[in-house]
């Protein structure tokens, strides 16, 4: 081979993959326009095969100190939290410290006795038919509800959707009370078990279970809704105290971490893993077409789950196929970020 035109052939090889590189970067800001400049922002993570291929802030996550957005911004994953109890759960069922199967009056006999069939598997699949508990609250709540403040109102309510195992219902107490559960189980606080279990061993130091008066959220994002044409902060609400489905403050940096142990043993081992990313349940009642797993949404090639809180929207989806992720952070009330993430993703799905 004579070298002279190998290595012009190299050079424009190069070339043409930096100018398509340089092509999808373009059109993933075009995707990402809305959050640009002076208004609440977001954080956008891609990874391939564990490799950040899109690491970027954009716009503010605080409009009252002009704080820009970051890789290492810190916002509220709303349900996006949901994947971390469910995760937690696991892990004391791989100690021995308690089975799926088990009865949730097991752990939590508050419960009136209208609840002996539910299941820790159900309330991790949605499929337990408890009644909403933002349904329950009394109309002069003043005080923020805990996870604790949940099981006070279920363990006086006697209706249900749905026998346990015979429907959906996207629950949120669910999730609460297995947060209790995992309190019960471990006989640890929950943010503690968490941070020692699984945020210090992933390496996720910024992500912490927010309680107030605890330990501060580092480079917190705030979060806003638009009201009449002007951005107006709405951090939080009556229900932002709960933990367990929806407590979780992170960042994009340390879900990378989080993604990592997706695909091997650092923190679930592989049966735990295939039970989190099983269809258990056929989703109802949502505009989305999908099974759910634990934690996790189930549709077609996808892996994925939405957060919405007052004044954040959030989605991770993952294409484990092609070990590809897209992680989609932003501290305002719109636009949703579900068909966004999708749009970035397929300008890195291989043909």
């Amino acid at each position: 081979m004579r070298l002279a035109p190998f290595l012009a052939s190299l050079a424009l090889s190069l070339a043409t993959a930096a100018a398509h590189a340089d092509d999808t970067l373009q059109a993933v800001d075009r995707l990402m326009l809305r959050y640009q400049g002076d208004v609440p922002g977001a954080s956008l993570l891609v990874l391939k095969d564990g490799k950040p291929l899109v690491r970027r802030g954009y716009g503010l996550a605080d409009l009252a100190t002009h704080t820009p957005a970051a890789p290492d911004t810190d916002y509220r994953l709303a349900s996006v939290s949901k994947q971390f109890t469910a995760a937690a759960v696991l892990l004391l069922a791989q100690d021995g410290r308690l089975h799926l199967d088990d009865p949730v009056r097991r752990w939590l006999p508050e419960l009136p006795d209208t609840d002996d069939g539910i299941t820790l598997a159900h309330l991790l699949s949605h499929t337990g038919g408890l009644i909403d508990y933002e349904d329950l609250m009394p109309a002069e709540q003043v005080h923020p509800l805990r996870d604790i403040d949940v099981l006070h109102l279920l363990a006086n309510e006697r209706r249900s959707y749905f026998p346990p195992g015979q429907g959906y219902r996207y629950s949120n107490g669910g999730y609460a009370l297995l947060a209790l559960v995992v309190e019960r189980a471990s006989g640890m606080p929950y943010p503690d078990f968490l941070r020692t279990r699984i945020f210090q061993p992933l390496g996720m130091a910024h992500t912490l279970a927010y309680v107030e008066g605890g330990p501060a959220v580092p480079h917190r994002a705030y979060g806003y809704t638009e009201i009449g044409g002007a951005w107006t902060r709405t951090d939080q609400s009556m229900t932002s105290a709960v933990l367990g489905d929806g407590g979780i403050y992170s960042s994009i940096d340390d879900l990378a971490q989080w993604d990592a142990a997706r695909y091997d043993d650092r923190l679930l081992d592989a049966a735990s893993r295939r039970l989190a990313f099983s269809p258990h349940a056929k989703v109802t009642g949502e505009p989305y077409r999908a099974d759910y797993g634990y934690g996790w949404r189930l549709t077609g090639d996808t892996e994925w789950h939405s957060g919405e809180t007052v004044g954040f929207r959030n989605v991770i989806v993952r294409w484990p196929k092609q070990h590809l992720t897209v992680v989609l952070l932003s501290n305002r009330n719109a636009p949703e970020p579900y068909e966004t993430a999708l749009a970035i993703g397929r300008l890195f799905l291989a043909p």
